[in-house]
């Protein structure tokens, strides 16, 4: 394994010899982890050629080091930190600025936002936690060959820096889908691709709102963007949901009473309960926004997965007055991982918030771009999104039949018409939160109601993925839930 080139400070004008210094600092460095227990060191011909000195000057410092316990050297190997270090006091100062403690800051500093860590599930366990694709299912060898031929044919070019709204060819390729599928009319300028849709909402939040303004939110709804809204100073007003969506008569009378710069909301398959905006809803949000001025930040996380009916198409396909800024992803067509999400909106916006990402973030990742608008113009991510579609409807009516034979009377729901996940009402005396907790023990991990209500509060019902999950994981996933229901 290659080592780094050590630096170490030296003085000679200081009376302590050379190979003291080195082998202090470098003693130093061992202790306050800066080097590993078990890692190489340079060699002493290279050290030496590193700092400047004799190599002897080196030797002499690895002999006081190995004489200590420090290191060990192995023969035509070379040489290493000690697994088992020394309990040795070292003479340089306390003082020293090597081994100062990274456990304080020496100047005010607020708290670290709020934020979801991604959660490391135990190996084995059935996750229907969030509604995330199936990895498993993913087209390697077809993402493998678009990756190669991004690096062949884009060449240096997509190594380079570049403009913040993302490769062209991305963007013409997302427009073309946006007009045929989601009946939008998009533009390769009325694009800005991001690092994932959460990259998307912050830049829309930061480009649209100052700090003191209020934002309307579904008052059941996706915590992350909340918090990526309060990190730009918006203070939020939850606005009910219900078997509709959102009840746009309670956000126009908040719009009335508070004064409303924008509202963010999930329409298609609304976070977390899956329900669709209604018709009706969808119109007299786009006029009262229209009237008031009000912007909308439309996140169609999972637009591709819809199974019943005819498919919704977004708000921003009936917006004529420029007042929607939707978002999309396709994280939930390929993974999570690919971090690969887009705004769409009128041009003035869309040229404010590359100018906050070329500040923020600079650019994003020119050869996943391009292979990804190479996989969209030959129609693989298309084939993908059909074949994952069938399968996830299998997925989901796996999870229904399961949940009505191993759990009757105590879930009650609407099979979704579309999306990833299933949202179920507990019943009357069902604690979910303590149901989440005694699943996880049994190695099924899911999410109660509580983890999406805007105040915190306990909510009884339960939030169940199903796309990444197999029919017989999701089967068996339910029969450990039904075993350790709490009882009243």
């Amino acid at each position: 394994m290659r080592t780094w080139e050590l630096s170490v400070p030296l003085d000679e004008a200081s009376p302590t010899p050379l190979f003291v210094q080195i082998a202090r600092a470098l003693a130093e460095d061992i202790r306050r982890g800066r080097l590993k227990p078990g890692a190489p060191l340079p060699g002493s011909r290279a050290l030496a050629a590193t700092l400047r000195v004799h190599r002897n000057t080196i030797l002499a410092a690895y002999q006081e080091l190995e004489a200590q316990g420090w290191i060990s050297t192995v023969p035509a190997r070379g040489t290493f930190v000690s697994s088992a270090l020394p309990d040795v006091e070292l003479t340089a100062p306390a003082h020293s600025a090597r081994a100062r403690s990274l456990d304080f800051v020496g100047f005010p500093l607020e708290s670290p936002l709020e934020s979801r860590e991604p959660e490391e599930f135990p190996r084995g366990a059935l996750v229907l936690v969030g509604g995330t694709p199936d990895v498993r299912l993913l087209p390697v060898e077809v993402l493998a060959r678009a990756w190669r031929r991004a690096f062949k044919l884009g060449g240096q070019r997509l190594l380079d820096y570049a403009g913040p709204q993302g490769h062209p060819r991305l963007r013409t390729a997302l427009a073309n889908m946006l007009a045929s599928v989601r009946g939008l009319a998009a533009t390769p300028e009325s694009l800005l691709v991001t690092r994932g849709s959460q990259g998307a909402l912050y830049l829309a939040a930061r480009a649209l709102v100052r700090p003191g303004e209020r934002v309307a939110v579904e008052a059941l709804g996706y915590r992350p963007a909340w918090e990526a809204l309060r990190s730009v100073g918006a203070q939020l007003v939850p606005v009910p949901v219900d078997g509709e969506g959102i009840r746009v008569d309670r956000l126009e009378a908040v719009g009335v009473r508070q004064g409303l710069r924008a509202v963010y909301l999930t329409p298609h398959h609304q976070y977390p309960t899956t329900v669709t905006l209604s018709p009706a809803r969808r119109l007299a949000l786009l006029a009262w926004a229209r009237a008031a001025g009000v912007a909308i930040i439309e996140d169609d996380y999972d637009h591709e997965f819809h199974y019943d009916g005819r498919p919704v198409l977004p708000l921003a396909s009936a917006d004529r007055d420029n007042v929607v800024i939707y978002v999309g992803t396709l994280s939930k067509v390929l993974a999570p991982g690919l971090r690969v999400g887009f705004l769409f909106a009128p041009l003035p916006f869309i040229q404010r918030a590359a100018s906050i990402r070329a500040i923020v973030d600079r650019q994003g990742d020119l050869v996943a771009e391009y292979a990804l608008a190479e996989l969209l113009e030959e129609g693989e991510l298309q084939r993908h999104v059909r074949k994952m579609r069938g399968i996830y409807l299998s997925r989901r009516d796996a999870l229904v039949e399961a949940l009505r034979g191993e759990l009757p009377g105590g879930l009650e729901f609407s099979v979704p018409a579309g999306g990833m996940t299933l949202w179920a009402h507990c019943a009357p005396g069902l604690d979910a939160a303590a149901w989440v907790e005694r699943a996880q023990e049994a190695g099924v991990w899911f999410s109660h109601g509580g983890q999406y209500t805007f105040d915190g509060q306990p909510f009884p019902a339960v939030r169940l993925g199903f796309a990444s999950l197999k029919e017989s994981e999701l089967r068996e996933a339910v029969r450990r839930m039904a075993r350790l229901r709490p009882r009243r």
